[in-house]
């Protein structure tokens, strides 16, 4: 017979209560945008999540479930293959910025870097631009924004229409 996770359905504002046992739930940033279905901690314990949609879950932020013997979930960003971004000067970044967000690339941005998912087209282009591109691994927290799940569409005057879908971008060849 199948165990039955536990299921999760709502947010909490805060910690657990001191001795609540709490399992981390390490997500990507594209899975930190859907807020439904299976999931497996880092314990490798498996929990089901029926969360309210529209909202991308965070980090740091608590889960819990409306069994009180369930554990409290806390949601950890999971360590993504990413490109770090830098320039000699901040008009370059900005540059770079604008490029980037133009073809709805998700984008972690700092005062002296951009970070985003790692994707060899887009390095090449930024490398092209004469900005320092390095492959790092760690967690991805991209700005909220127009790539964050929604989708779009519009037409041109010239009667060409087309949709624009969340976390499209250069790598999924929309330009």
């Amino acid at each position: 017979m199948a165990i039955t996770p536990p299921v999760f359905r709502r947010h909490h504002p805060g910690p657990p209560p001191a001795l609540a046992p709490c399992w981390q739930l390490p997500l990507t940033a594209e899975e930190r945008s859907r807020c439904r279905g299976r999931r497996r901690c880092a314990g490798g314990e498996e929990v089901l999540l029926q969360l309210p949609r529209g909202e991308p879950l965070l980090p740091g932020q608590w889960l819990c479930s409306d069994d009180p013997q369930a554990p409290w979930l806390q949601v950890q960003a999971a360590p993504e293959p990413l490109l770090r971004v830098r320039a000699g000067d901040g008009l370059a970044l900005l540059q770079a910025a604008y490029h980037l967000g133009n073809r709805h690339v998700a984008l972690e941005i700092h005062a002296a870097e951009l970070r985003l998912l790692d994707d060899s087209v887009l390095a090449h282009l930024l490398e092209h631009r004469g900005l320092q591109v390095d492959r790092l691994t760690g967690p991805f927290r991209p700005e909220a924004g127009a790539y964050g799940g929604h989708s779009h569409s519009h037409s041109h005057s010239n009667g060409h229409s087309h949709s624009h879908g969340g976390g499209g971008g250069a790598a999924s060849g929309e330009a």
